[in-house]
């Protein structure tokens, strides 16, 4: 400082900019202790610390980057320096002079710094006009996020248009930030839900409001689809738990999806019986227009006009909005009733008996119970030391729709009774006797019993049921004691390397289906069925799996099922403890079972639990367990498969080593897959959830699950190991990246210089693709087009004809008209390079490739599984 100035004019504190100086060393040095002491001493030395804090930020940037900084430090400091010392924050003043620089400090500064200059500067209190017009700058300079971020940390989202500000985060795929920006305020979450529901009405286009935003990153626009913005939806309703209501247009889409999905249940998997899916058809349609007109669409597929004009009929739907046919049945339709036909009903239970497993007690020991007087005689019987309890929980399916499913009845089995709690009426009873309390303390007190084994399948997603039935059993979990999860007996079934023997006669663990050749409809068990007919002989019967078990009364069909999916966990415990070894699993069964419920990681979409990926089916995950019998080898040649649409990178990198491969695209439903493998003979590859619906539509083995935790490189080995694919050197790249034709035409050097040539003069440099004549004979040609597209790197080409007129040895080139040769998209140098003689163009898509580094990278990355199948190296360096 000068000290020969007018000390009234200069400050009396210490510089900033030399206390800077003098904690970046201390920074740099990392003496921390000492830096701290230094940050409160200089503090307490300027003239105005708040002022003093802004100088020192605007003079360095090493603040701006993400994590820990010496600005952070400093100000977090400050912060608390601030606490000890709140005089410094007095004048109001002071503060509002300093809003402008600290708001221009806030639009470049990381988001750990926010709390504390918000908090240091009082901003909550600031003019928020002030506040809201420098979030309007931020935002109308494209700075999408850091406005949206500002204004969740200053609490303006009530003054703000939250479509507004929300569309470009979602554009941008920063959905965790929009739910952030929503999630104090109900009256944004509605209005946010209700702008995602109105971008789902058919015929929106999503590309008609981009243009209105400038500057996007990351604006994935074949991403944003309905698809993703219906589970969005979805996922956001029940987060926020707002009325389903207020989104018609995406629930109407789900209750499509689930009208489409019990028709394929009913008609062609065949595993719903009549009075279910009326039940669900129903209750899903209601009183919805739109959905009966889908109905009836429905309807005219699968059945005939007769059944759809009955269903006009209930529906109650005008004849003038019916297709021709259907109003033209419906006036010739008489009311009739409905007439069972009892002699064939006694013949499908007769069929029954003989291929499903059946209840070996009397149907008088099954016992329904509504009452709390009913229930003392399952109390007193239940809850005796040494009982051992098979237990099942049944609810009615969501079909994706939102909220955890309540229990509607929960079964107990004895040795030589069932009980069927209906849980509903029991609690209503409860309510009104005042003593709710009374069948959560029941339950607690079997659980809880260390005395009393309880068995189950996927018994950590019934509790996860039951808690959300009754919150005063959410901890179930960690109370349960001696309870026996026979989803972790089925796992250990699989892990066995031993055939299963049942008395002398072998049982194969992979061929579920080969036990019920003779039954009508042969689709794959699966779950707790699959565990029965291995261990017990015949499968469940499951047609009333998907029943509306809220629907009262109930019917003696649902009774029995009910029943059955209880007692034959005791019969399936008590055959593998007497011998367990028959079944390849250790002899101390009991003492490696009984304990605590195995609590899994759930998926985020809750499954139904007769849904329970089960381990005794086909293998579900590739990377843990191979065949017992490998296949033969095969070559990639031999191999065709079709990719879920979640699998895309792999499908490349299959592709790339010469695997005939299709792929899904985004908005395509997983079940497209199996309509493409039967037709094709190809097999599925598939990950996660949607496994358990493709690999029951096609025959056993050509579906296969892959980790989806592993990157695409990974998965690919996988695949080629589980199918024994024997890869050469020959097969890589000898496939089209993006068509995945396999022939290609071969051009010169000196032949694609003309062509491209030829091609700019033809169109003034902008052509995408050039017309190519071969000539046959002297005086004759044949035109081929070929399409421009990026260039690729080399790709070897065993199947190739060469574009020269004619080849080597006089013969004519034949091609096939309106190929298009995409020879626009060749770099310029390119053609220059000496070193390449050739180029090879796709006969399909008219693709160029030549010859580079890329080929060599594939083998490397792929050597481990590379074959000498005497290949020759082709033209490339593998150097």
């Amino acid at each position: 400082m000068n000290q020969n100035s007018d000390s009234s004019d200069q400050p009396t504190g210490q510089d900033p900019l030399l206390l800077l100086k003098t904690l970046q060393l201390l920074w740099t040095k990392k003496e921390m202790k000492k830096l701290k002491e230094e940050i409160r001493r200089g503090f307490a030395g300027l003239e105005d610390p708040l002022a003093g804090l802004l100088d020192m930020l605007e003079s360095s940037s090493d603040w701006k980057g993400k994590g820990h900084s010496l600005g952070y430090y400093i100000t977090t400091e400050l912060q608390l320096w601030i606490k000890e010392h709140p005089a410094v924050q007095q004048s109001g003043i002071k503060l509002e002079k300093l809003q402008a620089r600290v708001l221009r400090i806030l639009a470049q500064c990381p988001a750990n710094l926010l709390d504390p200059l918000i908090s240091i500067y009082q901003l909550h209190t600031a003019d928020r006009n002030y506040l809201l017009g420098h979030v309007s700058h931020l935002y109308h300079k494209g700075d999408y996020k850091e406005a949206a971020i500002l204004s969740i940390k200053l609490k303006l989202q009530p003054d703000q248009d939250v479509e507004k500000m929300c569309t470009p985060l979602l554009l941008q795929d920063k959905t965790n930030l929009v739910e952030d920006y929503v999630g104090e305020y109900p009256e944004l979450q509605s209005k946010l839900l209700h702008i995602l529901d109105t971008w789902c009405e058919p015929g929106f286009n999503i590309r008609d409001i981009t243009s209105q935003y400038q500057g996007l990153s990351r604006y994935k626009p074949d991403k944003f689809n309905r698809k993703m913005l219906s589970k969005l939806v979805f996922r956001l309703l029940d987060r926020f738990n707002v009325d389903p209501a207020l989104c018609p247009n995406v629930i109407n889409q789900r209750h499509l999806r689930t009208l489409n999905y019990l028709f394929y249940k009913r008609f062609v998997e065949k595993t719903m019986t009549q009075e279910n899916w009326t039940d669900h058809v129903q209750s899903t349609v209601g009183e919805n227009r739109w959905l009966q007109g889908h109905l009836i669409q429905l309807l005219i597929h699968y059945c005939d006009l007769n059944t759809a004009a009955r269903w006009a009929q209930r529906c109650n739907l005008p004849k003038e909005v019916l297709p021709y046919g259907v109003a033209d049945e419906l006036q010739k339709l008489q009311i009739q009733e409905r007439v069972e036909d009892a002699s064939k009903a006694d013949n499908y239970e007769e069929s029954k008996k003989k291929d499903y497993y059946q209840l070996p007690i009397p149907r008088a020991n099954i016992h329904f119970l509504q009452t709390w007087e009913e229930m003392l005689q399952c109390w007193e019987k239940v809850l005796q030391p040494g009982q051992v309890v098979g237990i099942d929980m049944e609810w009615r399916p969501s079909f994706g729709m939102v909220g955890k499913p309540r229990v509607s009845l929960l079964q107990m089995a004895l040795k030589d009774e069932v009980f069927l709690l209906d849980l509903p009426r029991l609690l209503e009873q409860a309510e009104v006797e005042g003593e709710k309390e009374k069948l959560p303390h029941f339950i607690q007190m079997l659980y809880s019993d260390a005395a009393i084994t309880k068995l189950g399948y996927g018994m950590s997603g019934d509790l996860s049921s039951l808690a959300a039935t009754w919150s005063a059993l959410k901890d179930m979990n960690k109370q349960a004691q001696s309870v026996v999860d026979l989803l972790t007996v089925d796992k250990q079934l699989q892990k066995s390397s031993i055939d299963w023997k049942k008395g002398s006669q072998k049982v194969d663990v992979l061929s579920p289906e080969q036990r019920c050749e003779d039954r009508e409809f042969k689709q794959p068990e699966k779950g707790l069925s699959l565990l029965v007919q291995h261990v017990l002989g015949k499968p469940l019967d499951k047609t009333e799996q998907l029943s509306n078990w809220e629907k009262r009364p109930l019917r003696e069909e649902q009774i029995l099922y009910a029943a059955s999916d209880a007692y034959c966990l005791l019969e399936i415990y008590e055959k593998l403890c007497k011998d367990p070894a028959s079944f390849g699993l250790s002899s101390d069964l009991t003492g490696s079972l009984v304990g605590k419920p195995s609590i899994k990681p759930r998926a985020k979409k809750q499954l139904n639990k007769q849904e329970v990926p089960s381990p005794s089916g086909q293998q579900c995950k590739g990377s843990k367990k191979e065949p017992s019998c490998p296949p033969a080898p095969i070559s990639p040649k031999e191999f065709s498969v079709v990719c879920d649409n979640m699998l895309q990178g792999l499908g490349r990198y299959l592709r790339c080593l010469g695997v005939d491969v299709q792929m899904l695209e985004n908005d395509d439903d997983h079940r497209r897959a199996a309509e493409i493998a039967r037709q094709e003979g190809r097999v599925i590859l598939t990950s996660g959830l949607p496994y358990q619906t493709l690999q029951s539509q096609v025959a056993e083995g050509r579906c296969f699950s892959v980790n989806c935790s592993e990157k695409a490189k990974e998965q690919a080995l996988q695949v080629l190991k589980h199918f024994n694919v024997q890869v050469s050197l020959a097969d890589i790249f000898s496939r089209c990246q993006v068509c995945n034709c396999d022939k290609y035409l071969k051009v010169s050097r000196e032949r694609m210089r003309q062509l491209v040539e030829g091609s700019r003069q033809a169109s003034g440099d902008g052509s995408s693709g050039c017309l190519v004549r071969c000539a046959e004979k002297p005086g004759q040609s044949c035109d081929t087009t070929v399409p421009a597209c990026d260039a690729a790197q080399a790709s070897y080409t065993p199947h190739s004809e060469r574009l020269e007129g004619q080849d080597p040895h006089g013969a004519s080139a034949a091609l096939a008209e309106g190929m298009v040769l995409q020879v626009a998209a060749i770099p310029p140098g390119v053609l220059d390079k000496a070193e390449l003689t050739d180029f090879y163009c796709c006969t399909r898509c008219g693709k160029v490739f030549w010859e580079g580094s890329h080929f060599g990278r594939v083998v490397s990355q792929f050597q481990d599984v590379l074959v000498n199948a005497g290949d020759k190296q082709s033209i490339y360096e593998l150097s």
